[in-house]
C-alpha cells in the first residue's frame, strides 16, 4: 500500500490486518502536514507482526525496484499523492510528478512483478463543473479545473493503459470528500471543528450554498475492500454517500455538535472550487456491493466525539 501511513491508508492498513492480511506500507512523511500526525496514525500498527513500514517515496525507482523483487506483492493499493485542489494551482509541476510519475512507476512495478490486482485512489475532482447531477462513472470528464484533478484523470488513463496492454486488472475509485477520525486537518470537517472549537474566524468561500457528498471514513474502507476482493479487468466506481448537504448546513451542523456558535467570515469563491459532488453510486453497488452506511449527521457526531478527545 502507498501513502499507507495517511488518513484512509491507516485506517485501511487497520481493517485489512484485522483480515488476516500482511500490509507493507510505503509513505515517504511528506510535510503537506504535520508528519508527527502521520506518525501518529500507524504507531499502534508497528508492532504488528504482520505489518511492514517502508519509509520511501513512489518516486524513488531504484527503492522501488529493490522491494518488489524481495517481496511477493499480490495487489498494490497506490493511495499516495498529493491531494488538495487549492495547493495544486500553487505547485502544479509537483503535482504532476507526484501523480502522474508516481503512479507510473507502480505500474511499472505492477507489470514487471506479476501484481494481481491494482487499485488506484481517483477523485471526484475529475468531474469538474459537471452539470448533470449525480454524478456517474460515464459522464465526460475531459474539463478538469485544477492541476490535482487533472493529475488525478491522468492516473485513469494510465491504468487502463497499463491494462489494455498488459492484462493488469485494475480498479479505479472515485472517492467523494472522505472525512472521520484522523482526517487530514486541512479539510473542511477538520478545519471547520478545529475554529468553532477554539472560537476562531471560520473562513467560508462562496454564498454557504456550495454542495458536497461528504463520505464517512468506514463506508470509504468498505468500498476499498470490496474493489479489492472484485478486482479484474478494468473498472471506475464512485465511492460517495450519494447524497448532498450545503457548505452553511454543515458549518451549523457541527456548531450545533460542538454546543457552539460558528463565527463565519464570508469570502470570495476560491479557483478551482466546484458548486457540487454528487455521487451516483448504482454501479458500485451492483457490482461490487457497495452499500454506505453513515450519513452525513451521524457522521460529524461521530468526527466532533473524536476531535474533542484527540485535539491537540
Amino acid at each position: 500500500m502507498t501513502g499507507g501511513a495517511g488518513f484512509i491508508g491507516s485506517h485501511l492498513s487497520e481493517r485489512l490486518l484485522e483480515q488476516g492480511n500482511k500490509v507493507f506500507c510505503l509513505d515517504n512523511f511528506n510535510d503537506y502536514y504535520d508528519i508527527r500526525i502521520k506518525r501518529s496514525n500507524i504507531e499502534t500498527l508497528l508492532n504488528h507482526p504482520n505489518y511492514q513500514l517502508i519509509d520511501g517515496d513512489i518516486l524513488d525507482f531504484s527503492l522501488l525496484n529493490n522491494i518488489f523483487p524481495e517481496n511477493k506483492f499480490d495487489t498494490i493499493v497506490h493511495l499516495a499523492a498529493r491531494a488538495g485542489v487549492r495547493p495544486s494551482i500553487q505547485e502544479p509541476l509537483l503535482y504532476q510528478r507526484v501523480n502522474v510519475e508516481g503512479t507510473s512507476n507502480l505500474l511499472e512495478m505492477a507489470r514487471n512483478h506479476g501484481i494481481k490486482k491494482f487499485i488506484f485512489a481517483s477523485s471526484s475532482s475529475v468531474y469538474g463543473k459537471n452539470e448533470k447531477v449525480p454524478f456517474a462513472e460515464d459522464d465526460l470528464v475531459d474539463f478538469p479545473i485544477s492541476p490535482y484533478a487533472s493529475t488525478k484523470k491522468a492516473g485513469e488513463l494510465i491504468c487502463y493503459t497499463y491494462h489494455h496492454l498488459f492484462k493488469l486488472p485494475v480498479t479505479c475509485l472515485r472517492f467523494f470528500t472522505v472525512y472521520g477520525p484522523r482526517q487530514r486537518p486541512d479539510m473542511a470537517i477538520h478545519k471547520f471543528t478545529d475554529k468553532i472549537y477554539k472560537g476562531e474566524k471560520l473562513p467560508m468561500f462562496g454564498d454557504g450554498y456550495t454542495r458536497r457528498d461528504y463520505t464517512y471514513i468506514s463506508d470509504i474502507i468498505d468500498g476499498i475492500c470490496k474493489s479489492i476482493e472484485h478486482c479484474s479487468s478494468y473498472h471506475i466506481y464512485n465511492l460517495g454517500e450519494s447524497k448532498t448537504i450545503e457548505l452553511k448546513s454543515l458549518i451549523q451542523l457541527i456548531g450545533e455538535s460542538l454546543g457552539k456558535e460558528p463565527n463565519v467570515e464570508k469570502l470570495p469563491v476560491q479557483p478551482g472550487d466546484v458548486p457540487i459532488t454528487y455521487a451516483d453510486i448504482t454501479k458500485a453497488k451492483s457490482e461490487i456491493n457497495y452499500d454506505p452506511q453513515v450519513n452525513v449527521e451521524e457522521g460529524v457526531k461521530k468526527f466532533v466525539e473524536w476531535y474533542t478527545k484527540n485535539r491537540v
